[in-house]
């Protein structure tokens, strides 16, 4: 199995990038509760399987999420403890929204 080492700001962007879907950032506040299982997951978050799948996938690709295999099922978690604790963090904080400064119709998707 090949490691990489990530520099921070690259953990950071993949943080990001799991975010910055409504979908996966559901997805991972679910995982935040407990371990799920895809099909349980899907119902959950009101998505079809198959893009419950997707966003797995791509949380597995960032590190966020491990796959286990239990029997013919998958059971799915957060990669690590403290992301769990990181997310409580950022439901923590305050933001102040500038409407003028960043247009919620912006395509380069600021906000």
């Amino acid at each position: 199995m090949f490691v990489e080492t990530l520099t921070y700001g690259q953990v950071l962007a993949r943080f990001g990038h799991a975010l910055s879907d409504p979908v996966r950032s559901r997805l991972l506040l679910a995982l935040r509760e407990a371990p799920g299982y895809p099909a349980d997951l899907a119902d959950l978050l009101g998505v079809s399987r198959q893009r419950l799948s997707n966003h797995l996938a791509c949380l597995r690709g960032c590190g966020l999420v491990v796959a286990m295999p239990e029997g013919r099922r998958t059971r799915y978690e957060l990669a690590d403890p403290g992301l769990a604790h990181a997310l409580g963090d950022l439901l923590n904080i305050a933001l102040t929204v500038d409407p003028a400064a960043c247009d919620a119709t912006d395509e380069q998707g600021c906000c």
